[in-house]
């Protein structure tokens, strides 16, 4: 099938659901012929499927990837990931050509707080300082005075005058874990993601009666009640680095499983075990990561779509709070 032969705005909106892909296909070898001879850099978050994260020329939390593409010569930066994370790749390389394989994937945290409301609630509260976890629309990053990430936030509050008012958003989970870290009061925008609010904490108490000597590890963005029973609470990165350096050998992660991945190969004799979802579903994935396909990468990249395209300003007015949380940290 030829460009000619395909009508690229449905392709576009469709996300490469209606192509079919020869089933013999060398899939990872053909994305790694089509990277070099288009000079693009493939990015692949932790939650992405494993065999995405193992073409990728860079694995890694949102904004980690985006600075290492920024870095690099490349022409056009594929995101693996969701659309916010295309959108802070395209703030921070606004030359290049920004792809995700699928518009769709989206992001419940990011989607749950959108900015024309947030900024009526900024409205009700003039003179705070506003700091937003980097895992929010572009738009919503233009409405924020500091930006944060899950690994840096505690920094990023304790930096902030003890007499000034501070709005954080949008992820309520996080905000009350840094109340309870800084002793800050925080006005707390009340926002979630769907993946860290349905683990089961009674099929976890189970499963830490049945492994008593695993450790429990849980992302910032889990409940308070269940991150006051981790034994470590971090950023996915953060996670990570704790599975390769600790001495225990299982460890329960409430967290998006796909990071499970790479920490298997970090530490190929140890056990990870996925925090159980409240259901027997697989509702610990995230349904909009997973959105994401190794048919829709090579797609593409071969078509070059579809791509993140951001208003000068708003790349302008959204690059403002990254650089001063960067200027902090």
């Amino acid at each position: 099938m030829t460009r000619a032969d395909i009508n690229l705005k449905d392709l576009e909106e469709k996300g490469f659901l209606d192509l079919e892909i020869d089933p013999t296909l060398d899939l990872a070898g053909e994305i790694k012929r089509v990277k070099t001879e288009k000079n693009a850099v493939l990015l692949a978050h932790y939650y992405q499927d494993s065999e995405i994260q193992d073409v990728a020329d860079f694995i890694g939390d949102s904004l980690q990837l985006s600075q290492e593409a920024a870095k690099t010569d490349a022409d056009i930066i594929l995101f693996a990931g969701v659309h916010f994370m295309a959108e802070t790749a395209k703030i921070l390389s606004p030359n290049k050509k920004v792809l995700l394989p699928d518009l769709q994937a989206g992001c419940s945290l990011a989607d749950s707080c959108p900015a024309e409301v947030f900024k009526l609630f900024k409205e009700q509260h003039p003179g705070a300082v506003v700091v937003s976890y980097v895992n929010c629309t572009a738009e919503l990053k233009t409405l924020t005075d500091i930006c944060c990430t899950s690994s840096n936030a505690v920094n990023v509050i304790k930096s902030i005058p003890e007499d000034q008012e501070i709005i954080f958003a949008p992820d309520r989970n996080l905000g009350l874990f840094l109340m309870k870290e800084t002793k800050r009061n925080l006005i707390l925008w009340n926002g979630t993601c769907m993946v860290h609010e349905i683990f089961s904490e009674e099929k976890i108490a189970r499963l830490r009666h049945r492994h008593p000597y695993a450790k429990l590890i849980a992302h910032p963005e889990c409940e308070e009640s269940l991150l006051e029973k981790a034994d470590f609470i971090g950023s996915t990165s953060q996670l990570l680095k704790f599975t390769k350096e600790s001495n225990s050998k299982t460890f329960i992660v409430a967290t998006e499983p796909g990071i499970i991945h790479q920490m298997a190969k970090e530490s190929p004799g140890k056990t990870f075990i996925p925090a159980p979802p409240q259901n027997n579903c697989a509702c610990n994935e995230c349904p909009h990561m997973k959105r994401n396909t190794l048919e829709k990468v090579y797609f593409t990249l071969k078509y070059e779509m579809p791509e993140i395209q951001l208003p000068e300003s708003i790349i302008k007015d959204a690059r403002a709070p990254i650089d001063k949380m960067l200027a902090i940290s």
